[in-house]
């Protein structure tokens, strides 16, 4: 008799069945970490604006009255294009400052997404003066 090697057909099938098992799972947990890793890049910028209020109240201290005025990022010093990314535009980010006195209160609002290939979900998400983002 002779004896030949191989994988049978049903053998083969079993294998492709499992494989299609473990691309039906991994992918939606894959489509999680891309929006995770676009979602950097705006918090990214969210914190170079942080830094600029920071830096602003430091300059002018407490007492300065025109703080309620800075409602953009282009009023911090920030050229146009500066915040420009692959997934995050300038007009993505919004600013309220609340208070000035005896350190700025505010909210930095990111997104959503004015560039094409911006991250699906969260819509948007904001950072507060403590350093803590929210999803929106």
């Amino acid at each position: 008799m002779i004896s030949r090697k191989g994988f049978t057909l049903i053998e083969l099938m079993v294998v492709i069945f499992i494989v299609g098992i473990l691309a039906a799972v991994a992918i939606p947990i894959m489509r999680g970490r891309i929006d995770a890793a676009k979602w950097s890049e705006g918090k990214a910028a969210a914190g170079s604006i942080r830094t600029a209020i920071r830096a602003l109240h430091a300059e002018k201290g407490p007492d300065w009255a025109d703080f309620a005025t800075i409602t953009l990022p282009s009023q911090l010093g920030f050229a146009a294009g500066d915040l420009d990314g692959k997934y995050f535009l300038d007009p993505d980010y919004a600013i309220s400052i609340t208070a000035w006195d005896p350190s700025p209160v505010y909210t930095i609002t990111i997104g959503p997404s004015t560039a094409g290939e911006g991250p699906t979900t969260p819509g948007s998400m904001t950072l507060d003066e403590n350093g803590d983002f929210t999803e929106i």
